[in-house]
């Protein structure tokens, strides 16, 4: 009868770890994954280029969302960050309390000409569950709610005009938030680039993997070589 119980106790011991190496977890806990000393200096924001164009976007955990955009053709950096908030400079732990106001967030700087902001818009999209009120799958909180900054009227219709387009993938209502752009704040340096730096994770397996294949498949067309 043993084996009969060997697929229950998997999926339970999967579980059990996944939540114990998810999102919201500290430095600490974090470090077990790697035996480099966890880095939790603030990361700094690139200087804007000449013809470039920046924005930022909250879709559930920040690793995912910051890989996704790394693939996307005239993207030239992702950082992962905090937004939406009321605290100046908040900590990892900090936003995580849900109490900040904070999403996780990341900030984009792209070129127009090759990417332009409708298209960046359908991949930010493309790469989670804009259904999903205040959460993303296992990750559970305000922190992780699908939101969308806008730095001027023109934007803010393309947003909106965005949304029209991803809702005919869903049944569900998108509950994306629009809010006009007032400050990022860049995260942790071990967040930045944390899905190709811990390919070994299970939350990267289990939950950051499947969005990022899913992302692959929709936006293959606006993908680097």
């Amino acid at each position: 009868m043993c084996p009969n119980y060997l697929p229950l106790f998997t999926i339970l011991f999967l579980l059990v770890n996944l939540a114990m190496s998810g999102c919201n977890q500290a430095p600490t806990t974090a470090s077990r994954e790697t035996t480099d000393v966890v880095d939790t200096r603030l990361a700094t924001l690139p200087s804007l280029r000449p013809g470039e164009a920046v924005a930022t976007f909250g879709g559930g955990c920040f690793w995912a969302v910051e890989e996704e955009m790394r693939l996307l053709k005239g993207v030239r950096a992702v950082v992962s960050g905090y937004a939406g908030g009321d605290l100046d400079y908040p900590t990892y732990e900090q936003v995580g309390t849900d109490q900040t106001g904070h999403a996780e967030a990341v900030q984009v700087y792209y070129d127009p000409a090759v990417m332009p902001y409708n298209v960046l818009l359908d991949a930010f999209f493309a790469g989670h569950d804009a259904t999903q009120l205040n959460r993303q799958g296992p990750d559970i909180g305000k922190h992780y709610r699908s939101i969308v900054f806008f730095r001027n009227t023109v934007e803010k219709a393309a947003i909106e005009a965005a949304i029209k387009r991803e809702s005919t993938h869903h049944k569900a209502p998108i509950v994306t938030q629009v809010v006009p752009f007032k400050a990022f704040y860049p995260a942790e340096m071990y967040h930045q680039d944390y899905y190709r730096q811990h390919p070994y994770s299970l939350y990267i397996h289990l939950v950051s993997e499947p969005k990022v294949d899913k992302f692959r498949e929709r936006m293959h067309n606006w993908l680097t070589d």
